[in-house]
């Protein structure tokens, strides 16, 4: 499980559901944080090229700041939203990971997005298992999805690696996504 500096578990740090505050989390190499208006140029940067084609885009700097602005806010009107991931060694910014349910998702969905050069590295999982352990533990969620294109083959890989299983007969708000499905207390959640 990963640790805080002062040895308790990144649970014991995060604020109460529901108070718009993003919890902190610390893992290993990470520090999931709330997002902050300097963390947005290097998201607009990832969502505006070919790679976030599995996200919907490319997207618009407008768009992006939609995206950015509804994962922050999250947290003031449902208890839950995005996360600026920081790696612990030298403060770089290597992507986002959310627990968030916009109103179209008819589901609390876990997603993950890694800045360009930060793949492969394992930062989706670990930052996806911190999350994760957060919304079945203080959130008190039971299950969660992944929206994942069919063509996606790294998201994928991440959400097995997390223990999620495809769930073929869940609603999804785009046809042509697959879902991913992760419960509390199964395979992979404390991996």
């Amino acid at each position: 499980m990963p640790q805080t500096e002062g040895g308790l578990p990144p649970a014991a740090r995060a604020e109460v559901p529901g108070t718009g505050v993003a919890p902190t989390l610390v893992t290993a190499r990470l520090i999931l944080r709330a997002q902050r208006v300097e963390d947005f140029d290097a998201f607009a940067a990832t969502l505006a090229t070919p790679r976030s084609r599995f996200m919907g885009g490319p997207l618009t700097r407008r768009e992006a700041w939609l995206w950015f602005a509804a994962d922050t806010g999250g947290w003031a009107l449902s208890g839950a939203g995005g996360w600026t991931l920081e790696r612990r060694d030298d403060g770089a910014v290597v992507g986002q990971v959310a627990v968030a349910k916009p109103d179209y998702f008819p589901e609390v969905e876990l997603g993950w997005l890694l800045h360009d050069g930060f793949e492969g590295q394992g930062y989706a999982a670990e930052a996806g298992r911190a999350a994760r352990d957060w919304a079945f533990g203080p959130r008190g969620l039971a299950t969660l999805v992944s929206y994942i294109s069919a063509g996606n083959a790294a998201s994928i890989r991440v959400a097995e690696r997390l223990g999620a299983t495809r769930d073929d007969n869940a609603p999804r708000p785009e046809p042509e996504d697959l879902v991913y499905r992760h419960t509390a207390g199964a395979s992979g959640a404390n991996a």
